[in-house]
């Protein structure tokens, strides 16, 4: 395992000196991304040229990477997310894809639920308001008791239900997955996206980027949810059409939202994260110290183990 030579693309692992450490320990070749920026597919080309193995985190990883890349025999992901990985690429240039699951759940849950409250105690407008000398003592509502719709009751999603145990919030949960028993055991309420849309005070996405789900949260959407509800993103950007959502806040159609994904990143539309009912964060969910150090260490491990059993 010594003279296989790994290149690092995330940057959160790539500044992590505990990481850094801890892969060279496994392997003596290692080249970080010390730019400490997301690599464009020129740069990722040069990056993973000769290296036989890689851990990646966003990095759109696509055939036109893949065919250049002749000695990448494994991609070990930084991270839950794989939309941006091509699998029939990998397929076809035999590169093997190991990952694990659940390892950052905890650092997005405790953002939703901070994002929530937030959202609905008002705190978050009225601190800025505060802050240009405006009184405002308007406290919002309470989560208690209120109703919460998941979109997505993965490891994140279920998570997240166990937060908000202590909040006796009815839940309505949708998953293309059947989940009965799971549902039945935590009294939970499962029901069309549809009917999330309308009944709920909250509805918060938890799926992966599909095709089923890219644009999946739009002016249709928002258009049946009550006025005084709040939407919550902390999955993937192109789930939500973007300008969709800039309308429902600026119209007042919904009264907030908390996103920390977009379909562009860093995002672009100045006016949009401007919005003062808007919470956005950049892409952090999953980048409490904690997890950073649980993903890292996950994706070392499984790089290690692919190169003891190959």
């Amino acid at each position: 395992m010594e003279n296989k030579k790994i290149a690092v693309t995330t940057v959160a692992f790539s500044k992590n000196q505990y990481l850094r450490e801890k892969l060279k320990s496994h392997f003596k070749c290692v080249q970080f991304n010390d730019s400490l920026k997301r690599l464009n597919q020129d740069e990722l080309k040069s990056f993973l040229e000769n290296v036989d193995g890689a851990i990646v985190g966003l990095d759109e990883i696509d055939e036109g990477i893949l065919k250049e890349v002749k000695n990448l025999k494994v991609i070990s992901k930084y991270g839950v997310g794989l939309n941006n990985i091509d699998f029939n690429a990998t397929e076809k240039y035999r590169v093997k894809v190991v990952y694990s699951q659940g390892v950052n759940k905890r650092s997005v849950s405790e953002l939703v639920l901070g994002n929530i409250l937030s959202l609905m105690r008002n705190s978050y407008i009225t601190s800025n308001k505060l802050k240009k000398q405006e009184w405002d003592k308007n406290g919002g509502v309470q989560l208690s008791e209120k109703n919460v719709g998941i979109i997505g009751v993965g490891n994140i999603g279920k998570d997240l239900i166990s937060l908000l145990k202590p909040f006796n919030c009815t839940i309505y949960v949708n998953d293309i997955i059947q989940q009965d028993e799971y549902y039945k055991r935590n009294d939970l309420i499962e029901v069309t996206k549809e009917e999330i849309y309308k009944k709920c005070d909250i509805v918060t996405i938890h799926t992966p980027s599909t095709d089923l789900t890219k644009g999946m949260i739009n002016k249709d959407v928002f258009t049946v949810m009550k006025k005084e509800a709040y939407f919550i993103n902390t999955a993937r950007g192109d789930i939500v059409v973007q300008e969709d959502l800039k309308w429902a806040l600026n119209e007042g159609v919904i009264a907030g939202a908390a996103i920390d994904v977009f379909d562009q990143e860093p995002p672009k539309d100045y006016d949009f994260i401007s919005l003062p009912n808007l919470i956005c964060t950049p892409h952090i969910g999953g980048n409490t110290k904690e997890a950073v150090l649980a993903m890292g260490e996950s994706a070392i491990k499984n790089l290690v183990d692919y190169f003891k059993e190959y």
